[in-house]
């Protein structure tokens, strides 16, 4: 070790500032560039939720009704949400937890963020075993694939496909079902007909879920620095292989129809309250809002980094390319509604699995199709291990930021906590490997990730907007930014800050509608059971958003003092270690000389 390096750390010992390896803050560590934190936002936010989720809920909801609300909702909620969690992070170098020092009382949304998060993670990584399954899939039948044809042992009356020699339509074209569509939730699956009908674990399935966790383990390792590299690959690949899709299903014959179902809405839509609560649910998993990923990453920025910028550029894009792989997807459907004679929204029956049926027919078509579908699944596991190593290191950072004693026991040894974590979210997952596994997948994924996220999402505007105060939010941001300018804060007001006051009544609005017009989920034609829906829905909902109502009554309880008055008051003002975490930025937000080495790690 050099002497500038020991001087560097003698520094830190005695609570300066220092600069070492390139990084502001030498205990937690920063992204080595701008552009990697970019890339890791992009990745987290354009993942499975733009190719897989976005497509199947546009498709359930009527198609071009669902882009209205979902714009709406991009423009209202969800840049606002994007600048203030990343403001949080960033301001404070910590993560989903550390951050809510600001407000103590409401520490329990960064618990509900963790626990959101690792429900999110323990299906999310189900999606992407199934990439890994069809990417060796693609391999198994050279020089075609394996789901092209109706003459295989796993296919019914009903399937039908124009390719196969002498193919006749079945009489009941209603009941007609298509090769791809067989393939997946027959062979792959072995779908059961019911959550209720356990039957036995699919090992394909298993194993590729294995590897995907191994995968994401590997990718976990080394925390930020590797975190930041693999995006670069995982980010950016994907939309070269997304190009080729597209201009491959435009040319398919009544692709034109699928488009026009895609863009033109059903005004009647609009009058459900599904449709709002999908597009809702849909900003907040696509842009990753509520799930403390965004907390994470902005946290290992250096402080001065430029967020106004980052918040505005990433939700553009990341619904742009949710927009734009919708087109892959709808030109697709539009040709197998032509190919059955039958109207789009007729054409595919499990909706949750939608892209795994709508690409791999268009792969289908594509010369030299196994090469495209290998990439192109290749390109979908990339997607996943972009979004899933950062939900997954929002629950590590939190856990580490909060937890000194597990800090100190696993130093040197990161390793322990990414091992740990996977192999409990594994196990976990079991279920969703089960032939009743896509029942379960679809459950979680409209509650766990869906209602309770929105809950969670509410709580945090009212939090940062009416009780730690917009104000201070404009201050933070002014502070690491550094531009005092009137055009800046013109449009910091506009962009942002108007609409952080319209969201809570929005969101609220959607929910209180939602419930009004409750209906449990179903899947294709199949009703779940009442156990299941509401019963299983609601306790996963519990069992995040319970967690911030738990924590409120135990620090009322058991960490203030005093009157319930007293308490209340105490328990809104912001702790005194909150603020950046170096000194000379705290001097820079004029507060106080506050050494954040005195702090436990808990509040």
């Amino acid at each position: 070790m050099t002497s500038v390096q020991n001087e560097n750390i003698e520094m830190k010992e005695r609570g300066q500032d220092v600069a070492y390896s390139g990084d502001e803050n030498v205990e937690r560590g920063n992204w080595s560039n701008k552009f990697e934190f970019l890339l890791s936002c992009l990745g987290y936010a354009v993942g499975l939720g733009n190719l897989w989720r976005f497509p199947y809920l546009c498709y359930a909801n009527g198609g071009g009704a669902f882009l209205i609300p979902y714009v709406i909702m991009l423009v209202v909620v969800g840049m606002p949400m994007f600048l203030v969690e990343l403001s949080l992070g960033q301001y404070a170098s910590q993560g989903c937890i550390g951050v809510w020092k600001c407000c103590p009382l409401f520490k329990g949304l960064g618990y509900a963020m963790v626990i959101a998060s690792s429900l999110l993670a323990i299906y999310y990584n189900v999606i992407m075993c199934w990439s890994v399954y069809y990417t060796y899939a693609s391999f198994t039948a050279l020089p075609s694939l394996p789901w092209v044809g109706c003459k295989n042992h796993w296919n019914t009356d009903n399937c039908y496909d124009d390719r196969d020699v002498n193919a006749t339509m079945p009489a009941n074209n209603t009941n007609i079902t298509s090769a791809s569509e067989e393939y997946f939730t027959i062979y792959v699956l072995k779908q059961s007909s019911g959550i209720e009908e356990t039957g036995s674990i699919v090992w394909a399935l298993t194993l590729c879920l294995i590897l995907a966790w191994i995968v994401t383990i590997i990718a976990l390792v080394k925390g930020v620095k590797s975190l930041g590299k693999i995006e670069y690959f995982t980010a950016l690949f994907p939309y070269l292989v997304l190009i080729a899709v597209i201009a491959r299903g435009a040319t398919l014959p009544g692709a034109s129809n699928g488009i026009r179902f895609y863009l033109y809405p059903d005004w009647e839509r609009l009058r459900t309250a599904q449709v709002w609560k999908d597009a809702a649910t849909q900003i907040f998993f696509s842009l990753g809002i509520s799930n403390g990923g965004l907390h994470m990453a902005s946290s290992y920025n250096k402080f001065h980094n430029n967020l106004v910028l980052d918040a505005a550029i990433i939700p553009l894009l990341n619904c742009g390319t949710s927009v734009f792989a919708g087109f892959a997807v709808f030109s697709v459907l539009g040709f197998m509604a032509h190919e059955t004679n039958r109207a789009v929204d007729e054409v595919v029956a499990s909706e949750i699995g939608l892209t795994f049926i709508a690409y791999p027919e268009a792969l289908s078509r594509i010369p030299i199709s196994p090469l495209w579908a290998i990439l192109f699944f290749i390109m979908l596991m990339s997607l996943g291990v972009g979004s899933l190593v950062v939900i997954v290191e929002a629950v590590i950072t939190a856990i580490i930021d909060e937890f000194a004693f597990i800090r100190k026991a696993i130093k040197g040894r990161r390793w322990i906590m990414p091992l740990t974590i996977c192999t409990v979210f594994f196990v976990l997952g079991i279920p969703h490997v089960t032939q009743a596994g896509i029942y379960w997948l679809a459950l979680q994924n409209s509650y766990a990730a869906g209602l309770s996220v929105l809950l969670i999402g509410f709580i945090e505007l009212l939090v940062v907007t009416y009780i730690y105060g917009f104000r201070n939010v404009i201050k933070n941001v002014k502070v690491m930014v550094g531009s005092s300018s009137q055009v800046f804060v013109v449009l910091l007001y506009i962009v942002f800050i108007i609409p952080m006051f319209v969201a809570p009544f929005l969101i609220a609005f959607i929910v209180v509608f939602s419930l009004m017009d409750y209906t449990p989920i179903t899947l294709g034609s199949y009703e779940y059971p009442y156990w299941a829906d509401p019963v299983v829905a609601w306790l996963m909902v519990m069992a995040s958003v319970g967690a911030i109502f738990i924590y409120m009554v135990y620090h009322l309880a058991l960490r203030e003092s005093g009157s319930i008055i007293e308490r209340l008051k105490n328990s809104l003002k912001p702790l005194p270690e909150w603020g950046p975490m170096l000194q000379k930025h705290r001097k820079e937000a004029g507060i106080s000389d506050y050494q954040p080495e005195d702090y436990d790690g808990h509040i």
